[in-house]
């Protein structure tokens, strides 16, 4: 008899702002390229070294690209019920926000400017990517189905800096649901909240400004 999946298990949900299988072309083509200098390189110190050094060079050369690539497709980061999981090059790591004892939104301003969130749970410390916007109104924010685990999750926690936050996701959902302009999304609102205010380092938002948002 086929055993049915346990459906009490909650729902794995991707958290990627791009997912990798977008730019991996790009990655590819960036180690091609990698590779092709790295070969120029050693067949130009071969004329003048000779061929262990060139071909050492070489390798130095192309590790880093190599060793960058593997490690951006390799990177997920997934929500399951309240725990976060997130895939690097090393390993999974695994931080429950319902444990969390910090909950804070940041804004990083620039041409592109990201605003993030950043779980910490005992040790451990997660930051999820909510959206990125250009200077010219574009960008991209976390899809739908992400932001209300996200919006879920963060209310199953005890703080009152996470209850917050996930008020905030909730203005967004409803303002995505109205089909509603940037100025009127509290992610982009926030984005713009630190870029009057002229500062190039990331601004963690207040309880306050987050209160304003939602």
């Amino acid at each position: 008899m086929q055993q049915q999946p346990n459906s009490s298990e909650p729902q794995r949900v991707g958290l990627d702002l791009i997912a990798p299988e977008v730019y991996a072309p790009m990655l590819r083509r960036f180690t091609v390229l990698a590779c092709g200098v790295a070969v120029v390189v050693a067949l130009l110190l071969a004329l003048l070294v000779n061929w262990p050094v060139a071909v050492l060079a070489g390798v130095l050369l192309v590790a880093p690209a190599a060793v960058y690539s593997i490690s951006v497709r390799r990177r997920r980061i997934w929500l399951s019920g309240t725990v976060v999981e997130a895939r690097t090059l090393t390993g999974l790591r695994r931080v429950d926000i319902a444990e969390a004892t910090g909950v804070e939104v940041l804004v990083f301003p620039g041409r592109l400017s990201r605003i993030v969130l950043r779980i910490t749970a005992g040790r451990g410390r997660q930051v999820i990517p909510l959206a990125m916007y250009t200077d010219a109104g574009g960008g991209r924010e976390l899809h739908i189905l992400g932001l209300r685990k996200l919006a879920d999750a963060l209310a199953a926690s005890h703080l009152a800096a996470a209850l917050g936050v996930s008020s905030m996701l909730v203005g967004q959902l409803r303002a995505e649901a109205r089909d509603a302009g940037l100025e009127e999304r509290p992610l982009y609102r926030a984005v713009h909240l630190v870029r009057v205010k002229d500062v190039v380092q990331p601004v963690a938002l207040s309880d306050a400004e987050i209160a304003t948002l939602g």
